[in-house]
């Protein structure tokens, strides 16, 4: 073992994380709960996690329970953790272990890449964590203590190889789980971007950065694109204490969840005109605006929102939409935007 793995690893020993999917150090972690919270983890933070997590294993505390549940309860418990693609995945790589491999994950790191919805840091990250396999596991936090302590000139993403490959030659054979778990939390706590606390790191003498004293620098990333603004309608529409929602097509954005119907989301200057959006309307009653915008950002695009609403003199039948009572609209499972676009309902 490197002195390097010796130092962070005695670090991790006294200043880990208490997570509720981590094994103790020196143990390996339930693969089943590695994988869960790793797709959790992908674009979300530990705080938020944690309660989705236990919800999840409260439901379905194993992977053959998940493949059995149905994919709209699936969607549903997932409601507000984003990236609802994740969620699919999910639900479908649990199948494919059940019926694939026997209800058992894959033991390396190959073998879990080749599962439904696992990329290359999830399949290293259950290798390392759950197996004990020296793979080279690296995520953001991980990228910027990588990039410090070597003070590494390359922009990201074009350095992610550079990194990889100066993790590997650290990752030891011995402990390579809590190795993994280690370089998350030193990023997460001490090596932080901004004002890093680099006296309680275990590697400040090795640092090149903070010998140069210039940490917050790295990693270093290439400009981001400018997201452009798409605009629309959302429709709300009521009648004896049910609203009309859509459940939205399997694939794409938001896949499978439940929404408002709206017009269709394009990058535009202004918001759709009233004739514009009354192609779209699914009824003939009358459309009175709602005051505000609801505002929403997604990976690649910022989504503004305005809402009409009207009273239908009966339930209409849409293709796609269902009627769901307005005093449990919180236990449908919408997705942060549609919550943002209700909530223009609840104050018009």
């Amino acid at each position: 073992m490197t002195d390097r793995a010796t130092e962070l690893l005695d670090w991790y020993d006294s200043n880990r994380r208490r997570l509720p999917w981590r094994a103790e150090p020196g143990r390996a972690s339930d693969p089943y709960a590695v994988w869960l919270s790793e797709v959790m983890l992908q674009q979300t933070t530990v705080a938020t996690v944690k309660d989705y997590f236990a919800r999840f294993m409260a439901l379905w505390p194993t992977v053959d329970a998940l493949a059995a549940a149905p994919l709209d309860d699936v969607l549903k418990e997932w409601a507000g953790l984003g990236y609802y693609a994740r969620a699919r995945n999910l639900h479908k790589c649990a199948n494919a272990v059940v019926t694939d491999h026997g209800g058992r994950f894959p033991d390396n790191e190959a073998g879990l890449r080749a599962l439904p919805g696992v990329g290359d840091y999830t399949a290293a990250a259950i290798a390392a964590i759950a197996f004990g396999e020296a793979a080279a596991v690296v995520d953001g936090n991980v990228e910027r203590v990588i990039s410090r302590l070597n003070r590494l000139e390359e922009e990201l993403p074009g350095a992610k190889k550079s990194i990889k490959a100066l993790t590997a030659a650290i990752t030891p054979t011995k402990r390579p789980g809590d190795f993994a778990q280690a370089m998350m939390d030193l990023g997460a706590t001490v090596c932080t971007p901004k004002k890093p606390k680099c006296l309680l790191c275990p590697w400040v003498k090795a640092c090149a950065a903070r010998a140069a004293g210039d940490a917050e620098r790295f990693p270093m990333k290439a400009p981001k694109k400018e997201k452009p603004t798409r605009r629309t309608v959302a429709f709300w529409l009521i009648h004896d204490g049910h609203v009309l929602l859509e459940r939205r097509a399997p694939k794409g954005l938001l896949g499978g969840m439940p929404g408002l119907f709206s017009t269709p989301w394009t990058e535009r200057a202004d918001f759709p005109a009233k004739p514009e959006w009354l192609d779209h309307k699914p009824s003939d009653d009358y459309w009175k605006p709602v005051d505000g915008t609801a505002k929403h950002t997604f990976t690649h695009f910022h989504l503004e929102t305005r809402l009409v609403a009207a009273k239908a003199s009966q339930r209409y039948n849409i293709e796609n939409g269902f009627w769901h009572p307005l005093e449990a609209l919180q236990d449908v499972g919408l997705p942060t935007v549609f919550k943002k676009m209700a909530s223009l309902a609840a104050k018009g």
